[in-house]
């Protein structure tokens, strides 16, 4: 008989695309919900449907991670012999073969904690932004060093780690993935269609908010695995404090104190973007699209670097992050 898999969603205010998501989930026992104050009929919308509604208490900082970890908390008091758990966003829907494929890979893969697969946009060519996410997505097939917020998990792996770490208010997936590998497991993402996404991004700010927030997760994620022989986020952190602060600092301050003309130094960036377009085009199969890339991953260097400058401005200070929603 195959194992029994459970599945947590978290969410708030997501509205149809909750609906979809639970849909999708048809079969989880239990599937479970939380929620992290909706107003918009999410919580009654879940009940209506049969799914087990957990409801985060609001008091204290809300993160997901803390969210995932109260749904695997009510996970084991109701379902205590549940061997694997899909997590997945509430902006999520689940493909229809995605649970069948998962779970036998990690029947038959006992050392593995976490497989996950390609995750999509639902509407990449709405916006630029859409679909840079989209091509986010897709990263190399085989052994991974992290997950990210749609995965099938191992129950058992989760409960010797500790689950999620409740304070980070990004980057938990990756984080818990390093101590799950200091465990001794190992995650995997196989070639099969997992989940769709739905970013709903259409403004720039949005952009810019999500690539602050990465970078926070970055320079935390660093500080807490930062060593060897893991070094978690140590070289994503240095490529955006070169590209986004120490670069464009370096040439602002020259170009004040020495010649003007050190300005000139700016064009480093459209090199660079011209430079990893070079790269991406075979793999784009459009030049276009290949430009598009590279220069969100620029561009993007500077926020990353605001938000790596942020963490540790408060870690100094002892102040708490509060969570950043780009939608």
């Amino acid at each position: 008989m195959p194992e029994r898999f459970a599945a947590i969603v978290i969410g708030r205010n997501e509205g149809e695309r909750l609906l979809r998501c639970l849909a999708s989930l048809e079969g989880a026992m239990p599937l479970i919900y939380v929620d992290s104050g909706s107003t918009d009929g999410s919580r009654e919308a879940a009940r209506a449907r049969g799914v087990e509604v957990v409801e985060l208490d609001l008091t204290k900082p809300f993160t997901a991670a803390r969210a995932r970890n109260a749904g695997l908390e009510r996970l084991r008091a109701i379902a205590p012999d549940a061997a694997f758990v899909q997590l997945v966003d509430g902006d999520c829907e689940i493909r229809s073969t995605w649970i069948e494929t998962a779970r036998s890979f990690l029947e038959t893969r006992p050392e593995v904690a976490v497989v996950c697969g390609r995750r999509r946009e639902r509407f990449p060519e709405a916006t630029p932004y859409n679909a840079h996410c989209d091509r986010e997505w897709d990263t190399p097939v085989g052994e991974a060093r992290a997950c990210g917020g749609d995965a099938l998990m191992r129950v058992q792996a989760l409960s010797e780690v500790g689950d999620y770490n409740p304070t980070l208010i990004a980057g938990e997936e990756p984080e818990m993935c390093v101590r799950l590998r200091k465990a001794g497991w190992k995650i995997w993402r196989i070639d099969a269609e997992m989940t769709w996404h739905d970013a709903a991004m259409t403004r720039f700010g949005q952009f810019w908010k999500r690539a602050r927030r990465a970078g926070h997760a970055y320079a935390e994620g660093a500080y807490l695995h930062g060593a060897a022989p893991y070094h978690h986020n140590v070289a994503q952190t240095r490529r955006a404090l070169l590209w986004g602060l120490y670069l464009p600092l370096a040439l602002l301050l020259g170009a004040l104190l020495l010649s003007p003309w050190i300005v000139l130094g700016f064009l480093i960036y459209p090199v660079q973007i011209l430079r990893l377009a070079r790269k991406e085009t075979a793999r784009y199969g459009s030049l276009r699209t290949a430009l598009e890339h590279a220069a969100f991953l620029t561009i993007g260097k500077v926020p990353e670097a605001i938000g790596i400058c942020e963490f540790h401005l408060r870690r100094l200070t002892g102040k708490r992050a509060g969570i950043m929603e780009y939608k």
